[in-house]
């Protein structure tokens, strides 16, 4: 049976010098195996990850498994509390203003160096522990050093040091009102295949601060710089993604359940139970490259109507939002048709009918393809 470890991880403190606390449900096979890192909420809106967690720990506490399993749901106590009527504003720290989740660590040139001073007599295993070491006592040093950092840092910080231990990070978000889409990294792009998910976002090796390029932009450029060290290919075996679950500030424990078993086929391909095999749906899953994931912005202000729902095709000139000029009610100009540049999957919208001008209205797939399970 699994070993069960409940614990805690003070994160912040507040004004009244309380520490605020994240529950840690780690899981322990009796059995080798990858370590896995799963983590929820890092925008305090984003809450279906919650529910996600739930499923998963119901599931893991009778089904065995092979190496260990980390938890941490509602990873960010203070986004998930910054309410404004009804609204949660958990996505920037209130105080410096930093998304909570640009504030990881990735340093490029320290990657060069390791890869420089590794052996040629080192095994895959040793390298990994190594360098697991190294950066995880880079992440230590910034978070003691003597000038501070930022709230929304230091909180991304304690949470990298535990996913940077892991061969597989899932950080689960969610959309304003959004379908089900997961980012992945070019080179893991066979994993895809194995989750529930139909919208694909494939990204380069390009740190930009979030949780899932912080944990395979090191890997995936020690892998290169190695591979032509040594003249042949290597792979470490760890992969990183963030599952967006739909839209925010809902949950759905149906959906939840969904999205959790989505987890467990992919944890089931790499090796995680001892004698349960979860399989992926069958499914059309379409993809897409990060430079073909286009933002479309409102060129006026005014109220809209979404006619174009997360998930749908809409073919060139078609329209995708009516907006209302309560400003010329009383002529052609009160309304306005925003059309599709050319035939797109809406993935999400903004959350709200009243908009400014430039605002991000839609984030859709252009020239997209359907995925195969071999490139």
């Amino acid at each position: 049976m699994n070993k069960f470890i409940k614990e805690y991880l003070v994160v912040a403190q507040n004004a009244s010098g309380r520490n605020m606390n994240v529950p840690l449900y780690r899981f322990i096979g009796t059995l080798p195996g990858p370590k896995v890192y799963i983590q929820s909420s890092i925008h305090g809106a984003e809450v279906q990850g919650n529910v996600v967690i739930y499923h998963l720990v119901q599931w893991l506490k009778t089904l065995p498994i092979c190496g260990e399993i980390i938890l941490v749901p509602n990873c960010n106590p203070v986004g998930t509390n910054i309410k404004a009527g009804e609204y949660t504003l958990g996505r920037f720290d209130p105080v410096n203003g930093t998304n909570w989740n640009r504030g990881y660590f990735f340093d490029e040139k320290l990657v060069q160096q390791f890869a420089q001073e590794v052996t040629n007599d080192e095994t895959i295993p040793d390298i990994k522990c190594k360098f697991r070491q190294q950066i995880k006592q880079q992440i230590q040093q910034k978070l003691e050093q003597e000038w501070g950092l930022g709230l929304a840092q230091r909180l991304n910080l304690k949470l990298q040091q535990l996913a940077f231990d892991a061969d597989f990070v899932l950080d689960l978000h969610n959309g304003p009102v959004s379908t089900r889409h997961i980012y992945v990294p070019e080179y893991a792009r066979k994993a895809a295949m194995s989750f529930n998910i139909p919208h694909v976002i494939l990204i380069p090796n390009v740190f930009s601060g979030a949780l899932d390029e912080a944990t395979f932009c090191p890997w995936w450029t020690l892998q290169e710089l190695l591979s032509a060290k040594r003249q042949t290919s290597i792979d470490f075996g760890v992969e990183a993604f963030t599952l967006e679950m739909g839209s925010q500030e809902v949950i759905s424990f149906n959906d939840g359940e969904y999205d959790a078993k989505s987890i467990m086929a992919f944890l089931s391909a790499k090796g995680s139970f001892l004698s349960h095999s979860f399989e992926p749906e069958l499914m059309r899953r379409i993809a897409v490259t990060l430079n073909n994931y286009k933002i479309l912005y409102t060129q006026q202000g005014g109220i809209v109507e979404y006619l174009a729902q997360p998930g749908e095709l809409i073919k060139k000139g078609q329209v995708l939002a009516r907006v209302l000029n309560v400003d010329t009610l009383e002529d052609e100009r009160a309304t306005t048709d925003i059309v599709a540049p050319c035939d797109v999957i809406a993935i999400l919208h903004f959350p709200s009918a009243s908009v400014l001008s430039g605002t991000q209205l839609y984030k859709c797939f252009t020239e997209f393809f359907e995925l195969e399970a071999s490139p």
